[in-house]
């Protein structure tokens, strides 16, 4: 590890979406520091010290609002579980971003999951997230106080079992968020609802 230099651009993300967490296989890619030498190794320097400035310069995100739909939620930063799933919001009105990716604002697909159809009846902060069009505006406001707006792109449903890989990764160079949300019928016996719904946004 220490013979290699991360490269948070090309940074991919592989994601099989199952029951209410989210399963995840990171990929990394390394450049070896064996492989650069002479001016090669200070271009490439000066481009990664650009990179982390500017990666830096976005704060740590702390709410998402939605006013098409009425959200106005706390963000709780997650990691994977124990079984190596991204872990979810512990209540309803809450949502999570998995940190282990980037940052919303960043280059790359940051990702926040929220609960739909909580138990008894109770509102939970993605229930309307379906209502949401192509054009609707999402913000995301950072521990600086700055607020970034997102764009919806397009919505997307997928079968719980099938393959959403595009929501954790990113090669365009640009900066997105994408939400996510259970939808469908309840499986009584997986405690499970059948498809997950997904918001593919774009930053302003």
């Amino acid at each position: 590890m220490q013979s290699k230099v991360l490269s948070k651009q090309t940074l991919l993300l592989t994601v099989v979406l199952s029951g209410l967490v989210l399963s995840i296989a990171l990929l990394l890619y390394f450049i070896p520091k064996s492989s650069i030498q002479g001016r090669s190794a200070s271009v490439i320097e000066n481009i990664v010290a650009l990179q982390k400035q500017e990666q830096t310069s976005v704060g740590l995100p702390v709410r998402l609002k939605i006013p098409m739909i009425g959200v106005d939620s706390a963000i709780i930063p997650v990691g994977l579980t124990f079984d190596g799933a991204m872990d979810v919001p512990k209540g309803p009105v809450n949502v999570a971003w998995f940190n282990l990716g980037p940052r919303p604002g960043e280059i790359g697909s940051a990702v926040v999951a929220g609960h739909y159809g909580w138990k008894n009846n109770i509102p939970a902060v993605f229930d309307n997230l379906h209502k949401l069009r192509k054009g609707d505006k999402i913000y995301i406001e950072d521990e600086k106080g700055g607020n970034i707006i997102f764009v919806v792109r397009e919505i997307q449903i997928y079968g719980k079992n099938a393959d959403a890989s595009l929501v954790f990764g990113s090669s365009d160079g640009k900066a997105h968020l994408n939400l996510i949300t259970c939808t469908g019928v309840w499986n009584k016996t997986e405690k499970s609802r059948s498809d997950r719904l997904i918001v593919f946004t774009d930053k302003e």
